[in-house]
């Protein structure tokens, strides 16, 4: 089950989406690290929402997974 978890986590994206207002418009971009750096890559307004599920599936299976090896 941990196996099964962990290639689900590494084919959903990490970090949080960040959000930039300039002028009158809103940018969003999803934040994460890579080593010592910050990545921030521009999401569009139509990829948005999904980033925001994937992001929201990802932190669920890290608790699922923080529970599992609790209980081993």
């Amino acid at each position: 089950m941990l196996t099964k978890y962990k290639e689900e986590q590494a084919r959903l994206p990490k970090g949080s989406i960040s959000v930039k207002n300039v002028g009158d418009r809103t940018y969003y971009y999803l934040k994460y690290r890579d080593g010592k750096k910050v990545i921030s890559q521009y999401i569009s307004k139509s990829q948005i929402n999904e980033i925001r599920e994937q992001l929201e599936k990802r932190k669920h299976i890290e608790a699922m997974m923080k529970s599992l090896r609790e209980e081993l």
